[in-house]
This record gives structure tokens, C-alpha cells and sequence, in this order.
């Protein structure tokens, strides 16, 4: 085949899956929204090579590809009865603007205004705003405060100590009850708790104004962390020398106590102890200037203070309580004594060369291969990465492909297909996915914290993940992780989502004749039920978890035929239905399972099972020609094994009804 005869069918190729994403009216949605909202914000203040002149940062552009996608998929699950253009723009714009408030410069503190000039750390999660405080008249004992102090003062006629703080997002400032474990540190003398001081806070309760008079004001808290400053703090930090080497226990009980400074290496998951889990606990390893670990032990509700720590900042600990763990191991807790010091890790910055287009870019190289003169535009945003190199994409532009994917991403987001899922005997709560896109196909390895919580999922279904890892193996093959527990890690499965068929604006109406070019991931039809004397109608038991069918062993045992693992306990009837659909154009075989199946059969599994034999043999009978709005995906895409619980399922057709909605 000629050369250009390989560029033709590339143009094909390429025209096609360039169709196939205006078509989907997700990914529409998505371009609207960022039009509609942030238009511009993809150029607004960069110069001709791409960079940004004024270094405002990622806060001053508008919300990444995966916030905007993640936000939409959040809301139509939340009104499951369907969503509109104007439901959904209301709520990203509300979002945005909560979580990225900018507060009047005339109002705000001038100390404030003066360290927001440097100001180039990453915000906590759980960070709130103080005008949003205000606004909201509430407060979660989980929500970060990072704040700067305003003001010290006694309250006239007492020796009570108040903060008043402010923020870099917010124009109100707001009062702090001082815990009168960090008293010392306000000395008017030689405390380190003074204006123009950086504190992060958390376990807030909030006193709210009483009807008329005064304003909020938080009660004091002891998890409370002040940051120090490498430079400006140098004399203070040299204070905090002691290695966790020279620890000794004996020492410690005869009243020595010690100063430590080291780097925050991890941060442990929650975890409970105790015979009725009711201890809760959670555990930081700490790397000393010479390479020793050290584990940091946070128990009850001191845990909140994990809130405050982010890995690579360095952790100042003035007289911990230092504790046996083992006979020969100790560890470090938060004691009664113990005052906290934090030098946040300063997020470094990479550029990414992404294009100004997303179907600029699906082209370029095709392009560069049909006419090497033209050179596709691209731009450069700036991303953050970790101290080992990985850069951070949750904030990224545009649509993250599986083409894309290389070493050190983290934070990633796929939309596309599911093709397979593989799932290996004794290695519980772990599988893996095979995902495809216009670009490609990829394996994603997931984890889950217990078992499956995904609810049914198969080939065909279209899904969108977030939170992905990729990282280059030792065999030099690139591997894609998904983490239940992770940061920012969700996983939606839009095939089966209850707003899908009640809302014009996530779908787009197909005939079932247009399932035979295939080429986009799920159509949605108006159909009728036809030839109801060949349907099908079984019920069997199915695992609750993952919605896949399971098989009786000879000794009575139950066993998921997709998660591999005994679930007597978790057994649920469903229903196996094949039926004929039929609309103007033709009719398609088809098969579902599931509360989709009840919709179709308008009757729950224990029902029908409970009906004599010669009820249900007629029972179809009854439906012929009742109409319903349909989602249907082709559960045989591509060419692939896959386990013996999906290919009972998929034996029947090609395609499979993920979700049914009566249509009057």
C-alpha cells in the first residue's frame, strides 16, 4: 500500500473518531460548560510562546477538563429524576466560585494582601474559605482553615487570648478562641504567635452570631500547626536538632524531652483499632536530616491534624510523647506538651505542551505527515509536580487520551469504553479493566479498600475515572492504577446512570438501525417491545455487590462467577431477560439483567418467581408493544476473552440494555 494511500485511510480513521466525539453529547457538554463559563480562560493572559507573564497561577484560570467533567457526573447523580443546561451550569458555577472565591482588595487585611504576593502553596483539601463561613453559618470539624493572623488581643477584663484571621480567598476576617495550650507562643516578648503569622487550623466548632448582634467566632482548638519559613525561621528551626537516632526511652522517662525536624515521607490511611473498632488512628512516617523513619501516631480525634500535613513539608515536633510500639521499636505521639511546626512543601512546576485545540491536537500528527509545513499551534500550561518528578494533571486543560499516557502522571482522568475486565483468584479487592478510546486501548489496574463498590459494570458500558497513577514498571511497561482511597478518585459508569434517559441534554436519540455502524459507544432509542413468543424471561441469583450472576457449587456454596469469592450472604434474585426491541427502521435482539430488567418487565424478580409456571410462560405476552426509551451498548465491542460470569451474560446478543425508561 502506498504512502499515501496509509494517510487516506488515516484521514478516514481520524474523520471518524473526530465524529464520533461531537457526537457525544457528554463530551458537548463539557466544551459548552467551559465556553459558557470560562470563555477565553485556556489563553486569557499568556503570550505567544504560551507563558503566563504575570505567574498568577493555576487559581487564576478556570477549572481543568476532569473538575468540569467530575462536576456534571456529581450533579446528575445527585438528581437522578434528570438535569437541565441551566441546573447544570448554576451548579459549576457555584462550585467554581466557592471554591476559588476572590474577596474584595479593598476589604481585605493589608498583611494579607502583602504575603499573597508570595503566596505559592498548593491548598489543602479540605480547605475552606472564611467568607464562605460566613455565608454558610457553618462549619465541619474535618474543614482546614489556612490562615493568616490579623491581630493578637486580650479580650478587655480578662486574660483570654483571641486570633483574628484572615485569608488569601476571603475579604471577611473571622475570631479565634486561643487554646490555651499555645498561650506561651503569644508572649508579647519572645512568642512566635504574632501578626503577619501563617497558621493552619481544624476541629473548628463554630459559635454562631446570636440573632442581632455580634459576628461567628471559632472555639478554641488544639490542632492548630504555625508555619515556619526556611529562611526567615532558619535560628528556629536549628532549634529542633535532636536525631531520632539519639532517642532514648529511659532518658525520656527521667524527664528529657526532645525536639525533632523531618520531612513528612507518607500519610497513612484511617484505620480503627480496639475489639469494636472504636478507636480510631492513623499514622505519619517521618524521615530525619539523617535517613531515619520514625512513626508519628495520631490516635482519637487527633487524627484531624493529618488534615494539616501534606507529604515532602517538613514537620517541626517540640516535645512529642515518645512511646514503645514493640519491644524494640518506638514512635512518637501527640502528647499533651507537644506543639506543632510545619515548613509546607512549595509545589514545584513543570510546562506541558498541550494543544489550543483538543481536535487540533487528535490531528497534528497526521497533519505534519500529509504537509510537514504545517506545524500544529500548540500552547504550554504549567502543572505541578512532586518531588519525585510526577506531574499532577487533575487541573489539565483539555481531555486526557490514552495515547497521552506516559512515566509520572498522576491525577488523570479516561472517558471511554469498557472492553474486558479480568479479575485473578486470590488476589481480593484488585482488578483489572481494559478501557479503549478513539486513541487506543489501555489495562487499568484497580484497587479497591475492601471488595467491589463499582455496582454492575461490563463491556460495552461507558465510564468515567479520575484519580489515575501512571507509572513505568521495572519491565519497562507503562502501568495505569486506579486507588479506591486515593485523592480526588471516583469512578462513574454513565451507561447506567439514573439521569441518563431524563435528560434531553445527555443524550442524543438513535434509530436501532444505526447500531449497525457502531460507531459510537451507546445509543439511545425509542423503541417497543416486539415478538414477545421468543422472549426470554429466567431469574437466577446474582452477587448484590457486583450485580454478576453466580454459580451453585456441589456443596451447596454459592460462589460470584465474576469476583471469584463465596457470597452466600449476599445473594440477590434477578432477572436474565432476552427480548426483541423494534422501532420505524428494523428490530435488534437484546438482553438485560437488573433493576433494567424490571423496568422492561414492570415486575420485581421475587414476583415473577413467585408467579405459577403457566403465569409466567404468559406474563411476557402482556408487554407486547409497550414503548420505553432505552440505553443500549454493544457489550461484544472489539475482539477480546472475557470471564466466565460476563460471557453468561453476553452469550445471547451483542447488546445489552443498561437502562429502560417507560415512554408514553
Amino acid at each position: 500500500m502506498s504512502q499515501r494511500n496509509k494517510v487516506s485511510l488515516m484521514e478516514i480513521d481520524n474523520a471518524q473518531n473526530q465524529q464520533q466525539e461531537e457526537e457525544d453529547p457528554f463530551l458537548g457538554l463539557i466544551e459548552y460548560a467551559r465556553s459558557v463559563l470560562w470563555p477565553g480562560e485556556e489563553e486569557e493572559g499568556r503570550d505567544e510562546s504560551g507563558q503566563d507573564p504575570n505567574n498568577t497561577g493555576s487559581e487564576s484560570r478556570g477549572p481543568g477538563w476532569s473538575w468540569i467533567a467530575s462536576r456534571i457526573l456529581k450533579t446528575c447523580i445527585a438528581y437522578s429524576s434528570g438535569v437541565t443546561v441551566a441546573i447544570l451550569l448554576s451548579d459549576l458555577a457555584q462550585a467554581w466560585n466557592e471554591q476559588h472565591r476572590v474577596g474584595a482588595p479593598k476589604k481585605r487585611p493589608e498583611i494579607v494582601n502583602q504575603l499573597k504576593k508570595h503566596h505559592r502553596r498548593t491548598r489543602l483539601p479540605n480547605t475552606v474559605t472564611i467568607d464562605s463561613i460566613y455565608e454558610k453559618n457553618f462549619l465541619s470539624l474535618t474543614s482546614v482553615l489556612e490562615t493568616v493572623v490579623v491581630d493578637v488581643y486580650l479580650l478587655p477584663g480578662t486574660n483570654i487570648y483571641m486570633l483574628t484571621l484572615g485569608d488569601f480567598w476571603s475579604s471577611n476576617t473571622i475570631d479565634l478562641y486561643l487554646h490555651r495550650r499555645y498561650y506561651e507562643l503569644v508572649d508579647p516578648q519572645n512568642g512566635i504567635l504574632k501578626k503577619g503569622r501563617e497558621v493552619f487550623l481544624t476541629g473548628c466548632y463554630l459559635r454562631t452570631a446570636r440573632e442581632g448582634c455580634g459576628s461567628p467566632r471559632l472555639l478554641p482548638t488544639e490542632y492548630l500547626v504555625i508555619l515556619l519559613d526556611e529562611d526567615h525561621d532558619a535560628i528556629l528551626l536549628d532549634f529542633y536538632s535532636d536525631s531520632f537516632s539519639s532517642i532514648s526511652l529511659d532518658a525520656f522517662n527521667n524527664g528529657v524531652s526532645y525536639s525533632f525536624n523531618a520531612r513528612i515521607e507518607s500519610i497513612g490511611l484511617l484505620e480503627t483499632q480496639g475489639e469494636f473498632d472504636s478507636i480510631q488512628r492513623r499514622q505519619i512516617t517521618l524521615v530525619d536530616n539523617d535517613g531515619v523513619k520514625m512513626k508519628f501516631l495520631l490516635w482519637g480525634e487527633q487524627v484531624l491534624i493529618a488534615n494539616l500535613f501534606s507529604i515532602g513539608s517538613t514537620l517541626a515536633l517540640d516535645r512529642p510523647y515518645i512511646a514503645l510500639e514493640t519491644s524494640d521499636e518506638c514512635c512518637l505521639e501527640y502528647g499533651t506538651a507537644t506543639q506543632l511546626y510545619l515548613v509546607p512543601f512549595i509545589q514545584q512546576e513543570e510546562q506541558v505542551c498541550v494543544p489550543l485545540t483538543q481536535n487540533r491536537y487528535q490531528g497534528s500528527r497526521l497533519l505534519s505527515a500529509v504537509d510537514p509545513s504545517q506545524v500544529p499551534i500548540v500552547s504550554q500550561v504549567t502543572l505541578p509536580c512532586d518531588s519525585q518528578g510526577s506531574i499532577d494533571f487533575s487541573n489539565y486543560p483539555f481531555r486526557p487520551f490514552i495515547i497521552n499516557l506516559c512515566d509520572k502522571m498522576t491525577g488523570l482522568s479516561l472517558y471511554g469504553v469498557v472492553i474486558d475486565i479480568f479479575h485473578k483468584e486470590n488476589t481480593p479487592g484488585v482488578y483489572s479493566l481494559k478501557i479503549e478510546d478513539t486513541t487506543g486501548v489501555i489495562t487499568v489496574k484497580i484497587h479497591f479498600a475492601d471488595s467491589w463498590s463499582l455496582g454492575r459494570l461490563g463491556p460495552g458500558h461507558v465510564v468515567y475515572i479520575s484519580g489515575l497513577t501512571c507509572s513505568m514498571t521495572k519491565q519497562i511497561r507503562l502501568e495505569v492504577l486506579w486507588s479506591e482511597k486515593d485523592a480526588g478518585a471516583s469512578f462513574v459508569n454513565l451507561s447506567c446512570l439514573p439521569a441518563l434517559l431524563n435528560s434531553s441534554c445527555l443524550h442524543r436519540s438513535s434509530c436501532l438501525s444505526d447500531l449497525s455502524n457502531g460507531a459510537s459507544y451507546m445509543f439511545l432509542c425509542r423503541v417497543w417491545l416486539d415478538q414477545i413468543d421468543s422472549c426470554f424471561v429466567n431469574t437466577r441469583f446474582a452477587h448484590a455487590l457486583c450485580g454478576h450472576f453466580v454459580n451453585e457449587r456441589p456443596t451447596g456454596v454459592f460462589e460470584c462467577s465474576f469476583c471469584h469469592i463465596q457470597c452466600n450472604a449476599e445473594l440477590v434474585r434477578t432477572f436474565h431477560l432476552k427480548v426483541t426491541l423494534a422501532d420505524e427502521s428494523t428490530k435488534v435482539l437484546a438482553w438485560c439483567t437488573g433493576q433494567t430488567a424490571i423496568e422492561l418487565l414492570q415486575i420485581s424478580p421475587n414476583e415473577f418467581y413467585e408467579l405459577p409456571e403457566e403465569e409466567q410462560i404468559m406474563y411476557p405476552s402482556s408487554l407486547e408493544g409497550e414503548r420505553f426509551m432505552v440505553a443500549l451498548v454493544n457489550c461484544k465491542r472489539g475482539h477480546y476473552e472475557s470471564s466466565d460470569g460476563i460471557t453468561q451474560e453476553t452469550q445471547a446478543s451483542s447488546w445489552e440494555i443498561t437502562r429502560a425508561l417507560k415512554w408514553e
